[in-house]
């Protein structure tokens, strides 16, 4: 569905990543894992062509979509769900769920898909006309995670999802990220939480210092020993 190839990336002279190459099947969770400055941003925004790479290629459903506009990446089904979930917070929820809907056939459903995001969260629901500015926390990452899937995408792409939650919001994150992925959309997760991360994945990339340095089934990085000494705490 989504295959990254061979991408390098720098900042002036500084170079950020290293021949990175991963892939995402459809219907698969994929994890990309590390610490705070691996390359995890770096990589989505040469994803979404916020910055450019000096070397390589991303496709999507077989195109290359390295070239286009950001805007146009979005049309072709994937969505993002950013750090932090970066609403327009003199916006009500409602205002904000409605700006992901863009995509022009993704307007033609918005209503049918905005029941079903309030179904999801029937909290966004009651506060519909709410700024969004004055929302806690966990109800911020409840609108990011709507507006991304008020296009209708067919990837879904989740930059730190549960970054600054508490621990309980961070478990219904996750079990929600799961339950979308059972509705049949491919995700693809970047987090930090890495015990609760390869959990729910199928699969897994360990970004360090902007290089792969391990891939493979989630299960199997469980068990990996760097992954425990490195991410774990064992």
């Amino acid at each position: 569905m989504l295959a990254v190839n061979h991408i390098d990336a720098f900042y002036g002279r500084v170079q950020a990543l290293w021949d990175i190459t991963l892939r995402i099947d459809e219907g698969e969770i994929v994890a990309l894992v590390g610490a705070n400055g691996a390359g995890k941003t770096t990589l989505l925004n040469i994803i979404f062509r916020l910055h450019r790479p000096v070397s390589g290629t991303v496709e999507f459903l077989g195109r290359r979509i390295d070239g286009l506009a950001p805007h146009h990446i979005g049309e072709l089904g994937i969505s993002y769900v950013p750090e932090g979930g970066r609403p327009f917070r003199e916006m009500t929820v409602r205002e904000n769920l409605e700006m992901g809907a863009y995509v022009h056939e993704a307007w033609k459903q918005k209503e049918e898909t905005l029941s079903q995001v309030y179904n999801m969260f029937p909290r966004l629901k009651e506060r519909e006309r709410q700024l969004v500015g004055t929302l806690s926390g966990g109800e911020l990452q409840m609108v990011a995670i709507g507006r991304g899937l008020m296009s209708r995408p067919k990837l879904c792409v989740f930059d730190e999802p549960s970054y600054g939650l508490a621990p309980l919001l961070v478990k219904e994150i996750f079990r929600i990220i799961k339950g979308l992925h059972e509705q049949g959309i491919s995700i693809l997760l970047i987090e930090q939480n890495v015990r609760q991360t390869l959990e729910i994945a199928d699969r897994a990339y360990v970004l360090e210092n902007g290089r792969i340095v391990s891939e493979g089934k989630s299960g199997e990085l469980l068990q990996n020993d760097h992954i425990k000494k490195a991410y774990l705490g064992l």
